[in-house]
């Protein structure tokens, strides 16, 4: 009777644990974006020194890209158009983004001092206003993991298409409407600004991501979210690693 009932007060406990389980670490409906998409072209900058902070982002452990199983078959759909009538490939530079990898940007940006990619950044932008600006945010769409920051490449000549600012730039210049409407494809001439030519490019893959489910952002013509994305008030903080079945 004894052994009985120390063997229910165990099965309590473990439900008990069991319910109080932590959905933010749960990554059982995430997979790495390559095993849906091969064609795909990783460059994860935050896993690398090369982003707006200058080193390797908490949380990012692995080069690999992950997002959800629905936005992964979405951006499926997105490669399989670019590559069959466009000649394109995918080239991603995030997806899921762990909170703890926004809880790194925002110590940064709290950090008045560092300022060392300043230069290639944000040349423009005084650091103590990145988040006046918006430039900084306490939650970040790519912790629910349907968001995918993403360019494209020129399968005939291996390069990147030029689209006129490069990833994580700190300025209007990203902005999808910067010399012109993207809505209703009107260029708009400039002194200084985009060429017919960028601005076309970054109609080619907005209108591509749009197609197949995705929205965009009005500051950062690189960022989009699935629309019906399956997470939409979770904040995933579990780490990027490569696990046995990646």
């Amino acid at each position: 009777m004894q052994k009985l009932f120390i063997l229910a007060c165990a099965a309590l406990v473990m439900a008990g644990c069991a319910k109080q389980k932590d959905p933010t670490m749960d990554r059982s409906d995430f997979v790495a974006i390559t095993d849906v998409v091969p064609d795909a072209i990783l460059e994860i900058r935050y896993y690398s020194t090369y982003n707006f902070v200058g080193e390797r982002i908490d949380g990012y452990e692995a080069p690999i890209a992950l997002m959800t199983r629905e936005a992964a078959d979405s951006l499926r759909a997105v490669s399989d158009d670019l590559r069959r009538h466009g000649g394109y490939r995918l080239k991603i530079w995030d997806a899921y983004r762990p909170q703890r990898a926004v809880n790194h940007f925002i110590r940064w940006a709290e950090n008045l001092q560092d300022t060392a990619m300043k230069r290639i950044f944000y040349p423009m932008v005084d650091k103590s206003l990145l988040f006046e600006q918006n430039y900084i945010l306490a939650r970040s769409g790519h912790s629910r993991g349907s968001t995918v920051d993403l360019t494209l490449i020129d399968e005939a000549t291996g390069k990147e298409l030029d689209m006129g600012s490069p990833f994580d730039w700190f300025g209007n210049e990203s902005h999808p409407d910067y010399c012109g409407n993207p809505d209703n494809l009107e260029y708009s001439e400039q002194e200084g600004g985009l060429t017919s030519v960028q601005f076309y490019n970054r109609l080619v893959l907005r209108t591509a991501m749009l197609r197949h489910g995705f929205l965009p952002i009005d500051s950062e013509w690189w960022h989009f979210t699935l629309a019906n994305e399956p997470y939409p008030d979770t904040y995933f903080d579990f780490p990027i690693t490569q696990t046995e079945e990646q």
